[in-house]
């Protein structure tokens, strides 16, 4: 009946034909498709219902795509319909913006370093630390869990609230016990794994083994981690629903706060702990394995519930490497300053090492975090492959191109010097490490800390791409090697710059004694 008018708009309706234009941007094309049944004459209709309905079925299968697309990314049964317009805001971020949101939780963490430098100062001297040496390799490792847990924490969460993944009263108890058991299993393992490295790290150089020190050192180890990691995954979860709601990003505020809480609660944990069970070591030996077997017997609760969530069953599975490795690098740290700190050549490590091991890695996991933002916000893991090159970015790069990210690792470097000033003056105040602060001192400290900064800050800017290029989640693995990194490089520096002034004969050690 029809049988030439079809094949001609059949044909443009595949876009071959002059008339047809399905790309326009009023949408897939229905209304000018429909137009043009209007010259059809009276066999029009006919084929007017064809084209609507293929119109129809198109629109149907771009829709059926988008809710695909929009379940993968949050396997979630609530879908938003207002997250559009969220994701875009760190992007119109200034420099000015950058640092007034970083300042006061890089002040905040600065400081919780210095207080964990003076305790570490005092602690020093404690029996338990000094019949038990081990524990010295303990304190990088533990306090890297701030890196490795707390910190990969915020990030995840923090990305999950940018682009719209804790909206709903749903999706935010889904991330918070998801979340929450996940860095419960981690913790404890990492704990027991870190007792482990000390027992191997302070056995080989002496050739000494004490089995109750071992089960001293696992104990302290499981429960510090267990501990600090409960409390301050809570603080972290507060910190970012907070921000959220007084739009403030949470990128910018919450790795900094957890560095400022998480070096003074986990080292306070650590000493109290290890000493309180160092009094018992010639009474109640078997309570060190009982400790142990209490923690690891809540292991199968707290991976029932991260497997129930989505966002964390993957990371339960996958996520160990980094963190296992991440601890390794922690405590090769934690060995040099075990071989340092009891040395009066290196008067002051104990005081100076969590300052600028703090430091360093709190403004690498704030542009860590943030260089994952912007990558989740054009894609998942391994989809965009132009935002995540291959080969290593060169320094010009990395620190002098007009991107938000350039801008804020402009920001974050300049940072360092200001604020380590300010953590210098309060300790000298507080007449800690037992040294003074001559200005070729302060030359050397500045030296390192600005080395290390400028380092870690590179690494993070290939390491998060490169990363993502693999379709790994940055969030779940660039923080902990970051961290690790900044704890080794810290450490490294510093007892170099201490030898450096030794061998020039500016070291004093009469202020504090």
């Amino acid at each position: 009946m029809s049988s030439k008018p079809e094949p001609k708009d059949v044909h443009q309706l595949n876009g071959t034909g002059p008339t047809a234009s399905p790309c326009s941007s009023d949408g897939p094309g229905r209304e000018p498709l429909a137009g043009t049944s209007e010259f059809l004459g009276p066999d029009g209709a006919g084929v007017e219902v064809v084209i609507e309905s293929r119109a129809n079925a198109k629109g149907v299968r771009e829709e059926d795509a988008l809710l695909e697309n929009g379940s993968q990314s949050n396997e979630s049964d609530d879908v938003s319909t207002d997250r559009g317009p969220a994701p875009p805001s760190p992007l119109k971020e200034t420099s000015f913006s950058i640092g007034l949101q970083v300042l006061f939780p890089f002040l905040l963490a600065g400081f919780g370093t210095v207080a964990a430098g003076m305790v570490l100062d005092i602690v020093q001297h404690w029996e338990v630390f000094q019949k038990v040496t081990e524990v010295f390799i303990l304190v990088p490792a533990l306090l890297g869990l701030k890196g490795n847990l707390e910190m990969t924490l915020a990030s995840r969460l923090s990305t999950a609230a940018n682009i719209g993944h804790m909206d709903t009263p749903k999706e935010l108890w889904r991330m918070i016990t998801g979340n929450m058991a996940l860095i419960q299993v981690q913790a404890t393992v990492v704990g027991f794994l870190a007792s482990i490295a000390a027992v191997v790290f302070g056995w080989i150089p002496d050739g000494h083994f004490s089995i109750p020190h071992a089960f001293l050192l696992c104990a302290s180890s499981v429960a510090t981690a267990f501990i600090a990691s409960l409390v301050l995954g809570m603080i972290m979860i507060g910190v970012i629903i907070g921000s959220r709601k007084i739009g403030i990003n949470p990128d910018n505020v919450a790795t900094p706060i957890a560095a400022s809480l998480g070096d003074l609660i986990t080292l306070a944990l650590l000493s109290g702990i290890s000493w309180g069970l160092y009094l018992e070591l010639n009474h109640w030996r078997y309570i060190y394995p009982l400790v142990c077997a209490f923690f690891v017997a809540l292991l199968p609760v707290w991976v029932v519930l991260a497997r129930r969530s989505p966002a964390t069953r993957e990371v339960l599975y996958s996520g160990w490497e980094p963190v296992i490795i991440a601890m390794a690098i922690s405590s090769v740290g934690g060995l040099i300053l075990d071989k340092t700190v009891s040395d009066p050549n290196f008067a002051g490590m104990a005081v100076f090492t969590p300052v600028i091991n703090g430091v360093g890695g709190n403004l690498v996991a704030v542009q860590a975090s943030r260089i994952s933002t912007f990558l989740h916000m054009n894609g998942m893991p391994g989809e965009n492959s132009e935002q995540a090159p291959r080969r290593c970015p060169s320094p010009c790069t990395t620190f002098f191109s007009p991107d938000v990210n350039s801008r804020s690792a402009r920001v974050l470097f300049l940072l360092v010097v200001p604020g380590h000033l300010v953590f210098l003056y309060t300790i000298s105040c507080m007449q800690g490490g037992h040294t003074t602060l001559t200005l070729i001192f302060i030359i050397f400290y500045m030296t390192a800390a600005l080395l290390q900064v400028l380092i870690l800050l590179y690494i993070a800017d290939w390491m998060v791409h490169w990363m993502w290029g693999r379709g790994l989640d940055p969030d779940n693995f660039s923080i902990p090697y970051l961290t690790a990194l900044g704890d080794l490089l810290g450490t490294g520096l510093l007892a170099l710059s201490f030898h450096v002034l030794w061998l020039i004969g500016d070291r004093d050690t009469d202020v504090g004694d």
